[in-house]
C-alpha cells in the first residue's frame, strides 16, 4: 500500500481488550425550608464545579452507536472515501491514509472531530473537502468510530463487500529489525510468539491483532490485557486488583476474592499507579508508519 505524505498522518485505535465498569458516587443537596414571608433569603454559595463521572480505564471499548446511522454512514462511506482509505479503511488505490490507526477516530465521540476533517480543515494537507450535508457527514463519524471499535472484537474490520488487496507487501527481514528494535524485549519468537502464524493464518487479523496490542500472543489472553492498579492508603497499606473505574474522585478495584474496594481521591491522596499491559503499544500507535506496519506483518507470518 503507498502512503501519500500530503496526508495526515494517523495512529491506530484499538482495541484495547480488556472491558471496564463505571461506577460513581453521586450525592443530592439537601432541600431548604423556604424563608418567612419579608425575611431576608439567607446567601447562595456559589455553585460547586461539576463533577466527572465514569472516567476512563485503558482497554475500555466504545458504546456502540445509532445502528440506522451506521448503516447510512457505511453507504455515503463506500460512495465518498473508499477510493482513498479503501474498502477496510486500511488506505485505498489513491494513496489515504490507514484510518485504523485514526487517532481522531480514537478520541471522535459524536464527529466533533472526524466532520470537520471531511468538511475540508485539512484541505491544505491534501484532504479535500466532500462535499455532503453535516448530517452525512456525522454518520460517516459513526461509521468510521464503529469500523474502529470492531477491532479486538473480530479480529478485522467488516468490509464493504470488495475483498481488500494483499497486505503481504513489506520486507520481512527490515521487520525483523524493527521486531528486534522495538518489541523483543517483552516477546519472543520462540516463546509467547511460537508458532504465530499457524495460530492466526489470516494475515490481516494477524496484523490487526499485533498492531492493537497481541490479544491472541498469549495462552491466557484476557491476563495479558487486564487493566489492574495498586492505591497506596495514607496509612501505608496497598490495596492491588483489578482496575474497574477511575476518575478524579473515585476509584474502584475489583479484589482476588471477587469483591469491588472502592476508595473516594482528594488530589493525590491515596496515591494511585495504574499498571496497563498494553501501554507500551498505545505508545508505539504514534510511531508506526505504513511501511513498518507491512514489514513486521511479512515478518510475523514467517513464524508458523
Amino acid at each position: 500500500m503507498s502512503v501519500n505524505n500530503n496526508f495526515i498522518a494517523v495512529v491506530v485505535f484499538a482495541v484495547i481488550g480488556a472491558s471496564a465498569v463505571g461506577i460513581s458516587a453521586q450525592q443530592t443537596p439537601p432541600v431548604q425550608a423556604p424563608s418567612p414571608a419579608g425575611a431576608a433569603s439567607p446567601p447562595q454559595s456559589p455553585p460547586a464545579p461539576p463533577r466527572r463521572v465514569g472516567g476512563f480505564v485503558p482497554g475500555q471499548k466504545r458504546p456502540p452507536g445509532d445502528p440506522a446511522q451506521i448503516a447510512r454512514g457505511k453507504t455515503l462511506y463506500a460512495i465518498n472515501c473508499r477510493s482513498c482509505h479503501g474498502p477496510d479503511l486500511r488506505g485505498g488505490d489513491l494513496g489515504g491514509p490507514n484510518l485504523l490507526r485514526s487517532q481522531l477516530a480514537l478520541s471522535d465521540q459524536d464527529g466533533e472531530l472526524i466532520v470537520p476533517v471531511i468538511q475540508g480543515s485539512r484541505q491544505n494537507n491534501g484532504m479535500p473537502a466532500i462535499p455532503v450535508s453535516p448530517e452525512d457527514a456525522k454518520a460517516i463519524a459513526a461509521y468510521v468510530r464503529s469500523v474502529v471499535g470492531m477491532i479486538g472484537v473480530q479480529g478485522t474490520p467488516p468490509s464493504l463487500g470488495k475483498e481488500a488487496p494483499s497486505i503481504l507487501v513489506g520486507n520481512a527481514a527490515e521487520g525483523q529489525t524493527f521486531f528486534t528494535a522495538k518489541c523483543s524485549s517483552c516477546h519472543s519468537v520462540t516463546g509467547d510468539l511460537k508458532g504465530l502464524a499457524t495460530k492466526i493464518p489470516d494475515p490481516r487479523k494477524l496484523q490487526t491483532t499485533w498492531v492493537e496490542g497481541g490479544r491472541d500472543f498469549s495462552a491466557t489472553p484476557g491476563n495479558r490485557r487486564t487493566v489492574t492498579a495498586t492505591v497506596t492508603l495514607p496509612s501505608g497499606e496497598n490495596v492491588e486488583g483489578q482496575l474497574a473505574h477511575i476518575d478524579d474522585f473515585l476509584v474502584t478495584l475489583q479484589l482476588a476474592d471477587g469483591t469491588a474496594r472502592s476508595f473516594r481521591r482528594e488530589g493525590d491522596v491515596p496515591k494511585v499507579i495504574v499498571h496497563d499491559p498494553l501501554k507500551v503499544h498505545r505508545d508505539l500507535w504514534s510511531q508506526y508508519t505504513d511501511k513498518d506496519i507491512h514489514d513486521v506483518t511479512a515478518y510475523l507470518v514467517t513464524l508458523k
